[in-house]
C-alpha cells in the first residue's frame, strides 16, 4: 500500500537558544494594562506590520520574584516596589521580535516612557496618557535583550526563515 501526503508536514519546533547572532532582537512585555485594555492584537500587528519576525510569544502571570529579576536595574528607585506590584497583578505578554535595527527601531515605536512626551503615531502616543500604564516594556538595548530572552523565554526562541523577508529587505 502506498501512502501519501498532500500537505508535507510542518517543521518540528526546534528551540534556539539565542546567544548573540548577526540578527537584532527586541524583548517586548506588554503590561497589564494593555492586556486588560484589548490592545494585544494592536501592537503585534504594527512591529509586523514594520516587517520584524515575531520569534517568541507567551501570555503569563508574572511572579515578583521574576519581575524583581527582570527589573534589577530599577531596584533602588522609590518606585519599584509600585512597579513590581502592578506587573505582577495581571497577565502580561512577552515577545521577541527579530530584525533590523530592533531594539533602536522598537523604542521609537514605543515612544517615550512618559506617554505625554510621546509623538502621535507611536504606541504610547496613541494609546496611553499615565507613566505608570504606559502598555509596553521594551529592550533599550542589545544586551538587555539577551538578558531579558533567558529570563522569559529560558527554553528558547524558534528561528525560522519567513517568506516575506526576501519582500522586506534588499539582498547584498
Amino acid at each position: 500500500m502506498h501512502s501519501f501526503l498532500l500537505f508535507p508536514p510542518p517543521p518540528r519546533y526546534q528551540p534556539f537558544y539565542f546567544l548573540r547572532t548577526s540578527t537584532p532582537t527586541l524583548t517586548l512585555v506588554i503590561q497589564p494594562d494593555g492586556v486588560q485594555r484589548s490592545l494585544v492584537g494592536k501592537i503585534i500587528a504594527r512591529f509586523e506590520e514594520r516587517g520584524y519576525k515575531l520569534v517568541a510569544l507567551k501570555l503569563v502571570h508574572a511572579t515578583e520574584a521574576h519581575l524583581e529579576k527582570h527589573y534589577a536595574d530599577l531596584k533602588g528607585k522609590s518606585f519599584f516596589p509600585g512597579l513590581i506590584k502592578y506587573m505582577a497583578s495581571g497577565p502580561v505578554v512577552a515577545m521577541v521580535w527579530q530584525g533590523l535595527d530592533a531594539v533602536k527601531t522598537g523604542r521609537v515605536m514605543l515612544g517615550a516612557t512618559n506617554p505625554l512626551q510621546s509623538p502621535v503615531g507611536s504606541i504610547r502616543g496613541d494609546f496611553c496618557l499615565a507613566v505608570g500604564r504606559n502598555i509596553c516594556h521594551g529592550s533599550d538595548s542589545v544586551e538587555s535583550a539577551e538578558k531579558e530572552i533567558k529570563l522569559w523565554f529560558p527554553e528558547g526562541v524558534v528561528q525560522y526563515t519567513s517568506v516575506m523577508e526576501s519582500w522586506i529587505f534588499e539582498e547584498n
